[in-house]
């Protein structure tokens, strides 16, 4: 019924879909990009139900509170402590990704709806020690359009699989342009390790 319901909202806000994913692709991690405002929630949670795709994401734990935490967990939401060092979280999300033979994890790796300068790594680390694929979504907001775009297999060449990344995003039209630095990695970094 949930899922009815969020198909039927997103049918009706004018939206479509745009690529889907591969059908050989069980589990893996989904980047979640550009994430510049609460409405991207929405469009990328109802584009998971028109896929069929059993996904869970990672929401701050001040979130989880009642009413809101029973929501959320439907929904879900997998709770992480922001202050506290990812090293920890990338190693519960191995075991529990090793535990079932269908799962997607979202991961919006600007980690706020902000401009930000860089992106947070661990979604990378965790596609790479779960030995994933990562699947860049996408909602374009010019085009009403939401969908899974490149597959990236990550090489282990963390700066020349981000570059593909920034790549792809840099077609993307965010709802607000200005909340979203389209410079994953600072380009110093770029001339000194991008090895493609």
């Amino acid at each position: 019924m949930l899922a009815y319901i969020w198909k039927k909202l997103f049918n009706m806000s004018g939206w479509k879909t745009g690529g889907s994913m591969p059908e050989d692709i069980k589990k893996c991690i989904v980047v979640a990009a550009p994430h510049t405002s609460n409405w991207d929630f929405f469009y990328a949670r109802a584009t998971a139900y028109i896929f069929n795709i059993k996904v869970n994401y990672l929401i701050k734990s001040d979130w989880l509170v009642f009413p809101l935490s029973y929501f959320f967990r439907k929904t879900g939401a997998i709770a992480v402590e922001r202050k506290k060092n990812t090293k920890g979280l990338v190693d519960k999300l191995v075991e529990k990704i090793n535990q079932v033979d269908e799962l997607a994890i979202i991961v919006a790796p600007e980690g706020t709806r902000k401009a930000v300068e860089r992106w947070k790594t661990g979604f990378y680390q965790l596609a790479l020690q779960a030995n994933l694929p990562i699947a860049l979504s996408y909602l374009d907001y010019a085009k009403k359009e939401a969908g899974i775009g490149l597959i990236i297999y990550p090489s282990g060449n963390y700066y020349g699989d981000l570059y593909k990344m920034q790549e792809f995003y840099n077609t993307i039209t965010p709802k607000f342009p200005k909340n979203y630095n389209i410079n994953i990695l600072p380009e110093f970094e770029f001339d000194k390790q991008l090895d493609i």
